[in-house]
């Protein structure tokens, strides 16, 4: 096999593959005999009926297609890994391609989009600031917020209270659609609701904000599908909705007193100083682990503002379906529906898809940042490597899964994931210039729209809370869902184990 690279506009090249004529004609032999062994002929025996008679049942095209399909099948991602390209589309056929012929040489042509090469505006030692392994007192004091929020409860307001923005009151709705059937998704009796929870219609909380206890709304509303529609109206039909709304009582939410009854009888310390001692070596412990993870999440965005380009279209879109495949597979593990994720992050599905989007701009910037610090740095990834890597993962045979990645076109996306692993490796060691912030002073922020329009790094999602405060280790700590992968997408090394461990 033969192959001929030729730069396309923007980040396409086209493929020529050129087969020579002995690979044809033993193609067209293996066919045959395929054909020959598939089917029954009448006065001839399995396998052993002729051209002429397999032609005149099938005719001798089905042979000439069947060749021509085996053929380009099998040796696109040959040629795409003998010329080591990293991908981020399918190949796409050349519309006038031509069917094979026996005894003659076979050619075809495909088109890829390939991951393109931009420099960095510098490769000087990368500086990045990392947070104070000192416990800060207001790190203590935010912690206890956090918990203290966890322990409130619910009184009545004053009658001549006004409901405000993102305030509390106890409410009977009841709602009916376009025919007057009332819509039990969306009636209750005496339920007590938060303005900006997004669970009913867009529109909805703007009729109830200011009123008072005892009053009465009525009022219609289109309901659309999407985010607009709010999580209880998610499955209903499109269309106009009535609401007839009552102000049962406006409410004020309460929290604990922060002292040493609070600490003991409700945290389960013995008092506020025990308290605040347990939470100050949780944090302090949490932040041993954490480093690693916030080191690389900085030098990757370091690294990101020296980009001289932006990732395309497409490779952003790529892995957009990885963040969100990554993100549904924790939900599921932690037994958490989206709706559900929703509702405690206080975010709308918009929200959410905004988010992703601008995470796989995010990831998709820094891995081409980390290429080009490979190429500076002359990383090159061997067969060994990518074998050491199976080998790793614990594959039973390492170099027949490298041949099956070979035919399957995905060595180069491996290779270059491993080097920009170690490209990664090589900056932590030999190239990264740290500085602590002051004890309690927070990390840069990195949202784009604050900073740089050009530059959208992704968006912390939000935290599932910590329910009790004395049973874990870790008093404040919270666990997070987010779709955000950082190792699995920055540091390639851990998802080429972990894909050639499916593969096996």
């Amino acid at each position: 096999m033969e192959t001929k690279v030729e730069a396309l506009e923007g980040t396409q090249k086209k493929l020529t593959v050129t087969i020579d004529a002995k690979e044809v004609n033993n193609r067209f032999k293996k066919v045959y005999k395929d054909l020959a062994h598939q089917y029954r002929f009448p006065g001839f025996r399995p396998g052993k009926a002729p051209r002429p008679v397999i032609d005149s049942m099938f005719g001798p095209e089905a042979a000439i297609a069947e060749v021509t399909q085996s053929l380009t099948e099998e040796n696109v991602p040959l040629a795409i890994d003998q010329e080591n390209i990293v991908t981020i589309s399918q190949p796409k056929a050349e519309d006038d391609q031509k069917l094979v012929e026996e005894g003659k040489p076979y050619t075809f042509s495909f088109t890829v989009d390939v991951r393109p090469e931009f420099e960095l505006s510098n490769y000087d030692d990368v500086e990045i600031k990392v947070p104070n392994k000192e416990v800060a007192d207001t790190e203590i004091d935010e912690q206890i917020d956090q918990i203290r929020n966890y322990y409130y409860d619910f009184k009545d307001a004053a009658a001549s209270k006004k409901l405000p923005k993102d305030g509390y009151a106890e409410i009977t709705v009841h709602t009916t659609d376009a025919d007057g059937n009332e819509i039990d998704a969306l009636s209750s009796e005496k339920r007590l609701y938060q303005l900006g929870t997004t669970l009913f219609p867009k529109g909805f909380d703007d009729q109830l904000e200011g009123a008072k206890k005892g009053d009465e709304k009525k009022f219609s509303l289109d309901v659309k599908k999407g985010s607009d529609a709010g999580l209880l109206a998610g499955n209903l039909d499109a269309g106009t909705y009535t609401f007839d709304v009552k102000i049962d009582q406006v409410k004020d939410k309460h929290l604990p007193d922060i002292d040493d009854k609070w600490a003991k009888d409700t945290a389960g310390f013995k008092d506020l100083a025990d308290m605040r001692d347990n939470i100050k070596k949780s944090i302090a412990a949490q932040k041993e682990q954490d480093l690693p993870r916030i080191e690389e999440n900085e030098i990757l965005y370091a690294l990101a503002d020296r980009l001289q380009g932006e990732a395309p279209k497409n490779m952003c879109e790529n892995e957009e379906q990885n963040l969100l495949q990554n993100f549904f597979q924790q939900l599921q593990q932690n037994h958490i529906t989206f709706d559900s994720y929703l509702q405690e992050s206080g975010m709308s599905s918009k929200d959410f898809q905004q988010d992703v989007k601008k995470q796989a701009k995010d990831v998709s910037n820094q891995d081409l940042a980390l290429d080009a610090w490979a190429r500076h740095a002359n990383i090159t990834i061997t067969k060994d490597d990518i074998v050491k890597e199976f080998k790793d993962a614990g594959v039973d045979k390492p170099e027949q899964l490298y041949k099956n990645w070979v035919a399957d076109g995905r060595i180069p996306d491996a290779k270059a994931g491993l080097a920009r692993s170690r490209a990664l490796e090589d900056i932590r060691d030999n190239h990264l210039k740290e500085t602590e912030l002051k004890p309690g002073e927070k990390l840069p922020d990195h949202d784009s729209d604050k900073k740089d329009e050009k530059k959208e790094p992704a968006k912390k999602t939000a935290e599932k809370k910590t329910t009790s405060a004395k049973k874990t280790t870790k008093p404040a700590a919270k666990k997070t869902t987010t779709a955000k992968s950082t190792a699995s997408k920055t540091t390639a090394k851990k998802s080429t184990s972990q894909a050639a461990k499916k593969s096996e």
